[in-house]
């Protein structure tokens, strides 16, 4: 897998901008078959910057109805990146 592959989008939420801001985390949607060494490099040659850690969850999908049907939302991996003391990600700043 490439390493711009990996990263799928960033996720924007009130939570995550304020683990940004706070402790200089950032959360990424990530491929499934990505692995913690596969994002860190990724997020590292993207952005410019030192990765000191790296934490991914599977999300799972989740069951939807329409009227009578019922269908499934895919699952997802989340990866939550924390960055190296005065690294910042000029991406996230002003959102």
């Amino acid at each position: 897998m490439h390493r711009f592959e990996v990263l799928r989008r960033p996720i924007l939420t009130e939570k995550t901008n304020i683990q940004g801001d706070a402790e200089n985390r950032y959360t990424f949607e990530v491929d499934r078959r990505a692995n913690k060494l596969q994002i860190k490099e990724a997020v590292e040659k993207a952005f410019s910057v030192r990765v000191t850690a790296v934490n991914v969850m599977n999300v799972p999908g989740k069951e939807r109805r329409l009227g009578r049907i019922r269908g499934r939302t895919p699952g997802w991996k989340k990866a939550i990146v924390t960055l190296a003391p005065g690294e910042r990600i000029q991406f996230f700043e002003g959102v």
